[in-house]
């Protein structure tokens, strides 16, 4: 069987020039970065597209597809004649060399070009991470120059795109007479930066400066917030962004256009691609496809609670991956290839989670995407079909890995009739009003299905500091576990009796909202015993293998 990169490698793509006259840009609209993709500037008001939600049950080794599946559908939508785009996240470098390899898409429901997407794109993660850290050189240079603003606490801390564990701790030592001492500093992956969050959720350039401006970077000797703004460096860090901001055009191996934008992670950040690309992409087409990182847990809430509330966006339908082989992995299998029933039935439960959050918390239309391996067989397809239809929930295969959209078809007629469904309002998880202690723990009942969450004496005091600064009224943004609702990767399924454990809370002032981290979750991931780096070649003309 062919691997992804060769699938890719077979196609031919259409000039970016094509897909974009298409689309209805004119050249002005756009720059060229290469043939086949393009910088897009901002779209002025035109239609307003039906937005779709692509999201998943708690990722497992044997794989979901979401990705692969929201290519694969918008491929299908587009088969069916809907004018359609895709909205999607950037692949950072961290899981590319790590564990996971590529992040476009796989089999013939890719996005293209696929090895540059993959790898340094339009330069927008190195920008990214170049406004973090000139932020924090910016920092340590006032520090060692007198220390006008009197800062006695610095809480921004650097980041890098790859994972590296050895930089999850590091010690700056001073080395002028006017300083003294030294202090403890730490990297974060860049998707889990701030900046990457004020990347994906400013509306337009001018409310990104404004949120540059609002970081926190720490506190001074009267214990008062230090902002970026304060330190003069916003403006500088905005023309670091300039370009990055306009959001990347691409397409996917059938033509269908896609932007790709943004990339924070939905375990540690709030995992959706940018707010511009989004908005432009509702402008430019009737079903517009966005993806939420790892479980609905995860990524559809922070997608709702947080991008929908401050955007005003409101998904027509919320598609839900499941496959054959990661339920019955979260019921307890060891053999995902072959039939077992009572696997399968037994860890339904965590479908019938995400379905019940999506249904009865969001109050949003759901359509459950069964993205088919061919070791599936017919009675297990029909046991998922079965336990979805008696919640009234429509259940469809969808083979897009292996046919393109052609195998998104059915899933396509489902989801557009599903959009036509009349939508009031999204129900909130919880009110901005409610404390922050309120909050996280709506989330932790309501969406998770915890008995409750224990704070830890450090959190404690956190809470009480943010409730005093004002910053009280701002979304909570949960870094936790992917692999489990709860913050426990090992309890899989839907467990009960459960509490959240919240041993930290990470003002994030600019992007506008507050990090509870849970349990043992890192901000900075280490590299697995074998990296997919060591699997990786390149040839004098520029052919890579291995990258998946």
């Amino acid at each position: 069987m062919k691997t992804d990169i060769e699938i890719a490698s077979s196609k031919s793509l259409r000039p970016i020039s094509e897909i974009a006259e298409k689309l209805g840009l004119k050249p002005d609209d756009y720059d060229f970065y290469g043939k086949y993709k393009a910088k897009v500037n901002d779209i002025k008001g035109r239609r307003q597209g039906n937005l779709i939600l692509v999201t998943a049950i708690n990722p497992t080794p044997a794989g979901e597809g979401k990705t692969t599946i929201s290519i694969g559908l918008g491929d299908a939508l587009r088969q069916l004649k809907y004018n359609v785009m895709l909205a999607l996240r950037e692949p950072s470098l961290g899981p590319v060399f790590g564990i996971k390899g590529g992040a476009a898409g796989g089999g013939y429901a890719q996005l293209a070009p696929m090895s540059d997407i993959n790898l340094h794109f339009t330069g927008d993660f190195h920008a990214i991470t170049s406004a973090n850290n000139l932020l924090s050189a910016m920092i340590d240079n006032h520090l060692y120059f007198g220390n006008k603003l009197r800062l006695k606490t610095v809480i921004w801390n650097r980041c890098l795109d790859v994972n590296d564990r050895a930089l999850r701790n590091i010690n700056i030592i001073y080395d002028n007479n006017a300083v003294t001492g030294n202090r403890t500093d730490n990297f974060s992956i860049t998707a889990a930066s701030e900046i990457m969050a004020i990347f994906c959720l400013s509306s337009d350039f001018d409310d990104l400066k404004v949120r540059l401006s609002k970081i926190v970077i720490g506190y001074d000797q009267d214990n008062k917030a230090v902002t970026a703004g304060d330190l003069e460096a916003s403006e500088a860090m905005a023309v670091l962004l300039y370009q990055a901001f306009k959001p990347n055009l691409v397409q996917s191996l059938e033509g269908t256009p896609a932007f790709v934008h943004g990339g924070p992670f939905a375990n540690i950040a709030h995992g959706c691609n940018s707010v511009v690309s989004t908005k432009n992409a509702l402008k430019l087409a009737d079903y517009v496809v966005t993806e939420a990182g790892f479980g609905a847990d995860l990524g559809a809430e922070k997608f709702l609670d947080i991008k929908c509330r401050t955007n005003n966006l409101t998904p027509s339908c919320v598609v839900l991956v499941a496959t054959v082989r990661a339920l019955k992995y979260n019921g307890g299998a060891k053999d995902l290839k072959t039939e077992d029933l009572e696997a399968l039935k037994k860890g339904m439960p965590n479908l019938i989670k995400h379905i019940d959050n999506i249904t009865n918390q969001f109050k949003l239309p759901c359509v459950v995407a069964i993205n088919r391996f061919n070791t599936d067989t017919e009675k297990e397809i029909e046991l998922i079909q079965s336990v979805c239809k008696s919640m009234d929930i429509e259940a469809v295969e969808a083979t897009v890995f292996a046919d393109g959209g052609k195998g998104g078809l059915k899933l396509a007629q489902a989801v557009a009739k599903k959009c036509q469904e009349k939508i009031q309002e999204i129900n909130f998880t919880y009110n901005l009003n409610d404390t922050i202690e309120e909050k996280i723990n709506k989330i932790a009942k309501k969406i998770y299905g915890a008995d409750g969450v224990d704070f830890s004496p450090k959190a404690c005091k956190l809470l009480k500091k943010l409730t005093a600064d004002g910053y009280d009224n701002l979304p909570v943004c949960i870094a936790k576990t992917q692999y489990s609702l709860s913050d426990n990767p090992a309890l899989l399924g839907a467990p009960t009796g459960f509490r959240i454990t919240v041993r930290d809370l990470q003002l994030r002032a600019g992007a506008g909202f507050i990090v509870a981290v849970a349990g043992d979750i890192m901000l900075m991931p280490g590299l697995p015993k074998v990296p997919n780096a060591t699997k990786m070649t390149i040839d004098s003309q520029g052919k890579i293998t291995g990258l998946f």
